[in-house]
């Protein structure tokens, strides 16, 4: 499965650190152990569903718990019937990379 999760803290965090609160978002992906990319206004992430489901709900939580007074996460999400015809981040994206 490949999710996309896009997290709206107010405020996004901090006068000395701005994006505290989507840092800490980020910090739980990375502490998944899963790959994931971090683009300009989401982060993208792969793997199985019932890891998934749970790291974007603690992802969303970790805004919270890092400050932030409220959170509106968008998240869209990528599946197959059969999960291993279920295309990679690097093989959705590489080929439209600029250089």
């Amino acid at each position: 499965m490949i999710t996309e999760i896009q997290c709206l803290p107010s405020p996004a965090g901090s006068p000395e650190s701005p994006y505290k609160h989507v840092e800490a978002a980020i910090a739980e992906l990375a502490g998944s152990g899963l790959a994931y990319e971090v683009g300009a206004l989401g982060t993208t992430v792969e793997g199985p569903a019932d890891e998934l489901w749970p790291l974007l709900r603690r992802v969303h939580e970790a805004c919270q718990q890092a400050g932030a007074d409220a959170v509106v996460s968008q998240i869209k999400v990528f599946s197959r019937a059969d999960d291993s015809r279920t295309p990679s981040i690097g093989e959705l994206v590489e080929p439209h990379r600029s250089s």
